[in-house]
């Protein structure tokens, strides 16, 4: 991500308009937020949380640090996705999955999250469905206003869709 083939393409979305999507996992986190660093205003959007090792307790990893630090930047967004495929696929449950999404909701806070769905990766581990509702129920905690947001605004924004 740091070689300069690949920076210059990433300078030349500003002048389009355009955003970037990151797609890494965790050990990529520092190099990412070195990307992002290097190019301010520029939006970037961290997709399926840079995907943590679900199945592994979130105080034990370096992924919460890791995605703590990246969120320091108020260009990068984060989706809600692939969130699934990186537990156990066939013993998974809500609760082994909502530290990661309070990590998340309290780095990014509700304004630079959005929803996403990992189909038809997800279908390795459950349903759509499933995905759906364990965002669904997660965000209950939140007003309608910050529901609308996650669940598409959040998006219609960082991909200038409106």
């Amino acid at each position: 991500m740091l070689r300069p083939e690949f920076t210059r393409g990433i300078a030349t979305l500003a002048a389009y308009d355009l955003t970037y999507d990151i797609l890494i996992y965790p050990k990529h986190l520092a190099i990412a937020e070195q990307l992002v660093g290097a190019f301010p205003n520029q939006p970037f959007v961290i997709d399926h949380m840079a995907i943590p090792d679900i199945g592994t307790p979130i105080n034990s990893t370096d992924w919460s640090n890791k995605i703590e630090n990246i969120a320091l930047n108020d260009d990068v967004y984060c989706k809600l996705s692939g969130i699934i495929t990186e537990a156990d696929w066939n013993n998974w449950t809500y609760e082994d999955i909502v530290p990661f999404l309070d990590m998340v909701m309290n780095v990014f806070g509700v304004d630079r999250v959005m929803v996403g769905s990992d189909w038809p990766v997800c279908l390795l581990a459950g349903s759509y469905s499933d995905v759906h509702d364990i965002i669904w129920n997660y965000i209950q905690q939140f007003t309608v206003d910050e529901k609308t947001a996650i669940m598409g605004g959040n998006a219609i924004t960082f991909y200038n869709l409106s």
